[in-house]
């Protein structure tokens, strides 16, 4: 079945829900509501990575985060993950009590040691696509070498195979018709065989497609979740739960359905 990871942005600047829960109080609430709604897992995230978003400091990411994960893994029972491309933050996160990484740089940032903080903690890492440069004619084939790399960069830091995930990236360096293209073959990701999370949620790829502000997206993400989950991706990362876990159930239902005595 398919599990819902419901986003928790505790940043003054994220493109859709930035500001909203910046106070502690208010992201436990909002967290609480999530899992209320059918969130398997919360991705708790201290810096936006949209484009133009502020850098923060690892400290301060720091600051914003642990507080935030201890209060969730004391009050909820549910898979908690640290949305960060710092290994300093996952440390901390990790220490603080955070299940799982989730790393949007596929722990090619700086010195690549996010892997070694999954390895050491034997914690299960997300590995996202992402890259510094524009693609080249193609896509797919760049994704996939991307992916192997970041693969074999978790192997040889001690990374379990049961532990990897993928992403395949959708909105991080890649035009819009190179994220409906990659939507369209996410084979390339799946294929490897590792569990796959899915991140769509009101992009500007739903946006551009639709011609809609961030707020009035859910249509368009469900959409994409429901694909997502017909080419085999496991976990769908959104901020709109209660409507994505619904009809990822239907989505579910319907592709496990069977007649009695054979189809």
């Amino acid at each position: 079945m398919t599990k819902i990871m419901g986003i928790l942005n505790v940043t003054p600047d994220s493109f859709s829900d930035g500001g909203n829960y910046v106070d502690v109080e208010q992201a436990v609430r909002h967290a609480k509501q999530l899992v209320a709604d059918g969130a398997d897992a919360i991705d708790v995230g201290g810096e936006s990575t949209r484009p133009g978003a502020t850098f923060v400091s690892a400290q301060e990411e720091i600051e914003r985060v642990v507080p935030v994960i201890r209060r969730l893994k004391r009050e909820l029972d549910v898979f908690v993950s640290i949305d960060t491309y710092k290994p300093e933050v996952a440390e901390a996160a990790v220490k603080a009590g955070a299940d799982i990484i989730n790393d949007v740089w596929g722990s090619k940032w700086g010195d690549c040691s996010m892997v070694d903080v999954a390895a050491r903690h034997k914690v299960p890492i997300i590995l996202m696509h992402n890259r510094s440069e524009p693609h080249g004619p193609d896509l797919l084939a760049e994704v996939r070498a991307d992916l192997e790399d970041s693969i074999r960069l978790a192997k040889q830091a001690g990374v379990s195979e049961n532990r990897i995930w993928l992403d395949p990236g959708i909105g991080f360096m890649k035009t819009h018709q190179e994220n409906l293209f990659l939507m369209r073959h996410l084979s390339i990701t799946t294929d490897f065989g590792y569990p796959v999370l899915l991140g769509t949620s009101r992009k500007s790829m739903i946006g551009l497609t639709l011609g809609l502000p961030a707020d009035q997206r859910v249509e368009g993400t469900i959409a994409t979740v429901c694909y997502g989950i017909q080419q085999g991706c496991e976990w769908m990362r959104v901020h709109d739960v209660k409507a994505i876990k619904r009809a990822a159930v239907m989505m579910d239902t319907m592709l496990a359905a069977e007649l009695a005595g054979g189809e």
